[in-house]
């Protein structure tokens, strides 16, 4: 493991804990407000950050799956890129959803 690979994982667990503010900030507000609670797709979000986090450490550690394959070079692909890139998709997504009263206040 070397450090990009540290950093890489860096970024990814930031990005989590951003995703579970923004969860538990909307948990209160949907609180404060009485509104339907949409905040858990936040926390689905982060969930799917740190488990791609999680299994690249686990890759980094144990070199459990050859990325030097080409036969099979899409699934560490899709583990590595894609459940990051889904869980901040789904974070941009149920922000926009959840927060987007605030940009329609004109003042």
């Amino acid at each position: 493991m070397n450090a990009i690979t540290l950093l890489e994982l860096l970024s990814q667990v930031g990005i989590a804990v951003a995703l579970t503010v923004l969860g538990l900030l909307s948990r209160r507000l949907g609180r404060a407000t009485q509104a339907k609670p949409g905040y858990w797709g936040f926390f689905a979000a982060a969930a799917l950050v740190i488990s791609g986090a999680a299994l690249r450490l686990l890759n980094g550690v144990t070199a459990w799956w050859p990325l030097d394959t080409l036969d099979s070079a899409w699934l560490p692909v899709l583990i590595y890129n894609g459940l990051p890139a889904l869980g901040v998709t789904l974070g941009i997504i149920f922000a926009w959803r959840y927060w987007s009263w605030l940009l329609a206040e004109n003042g």
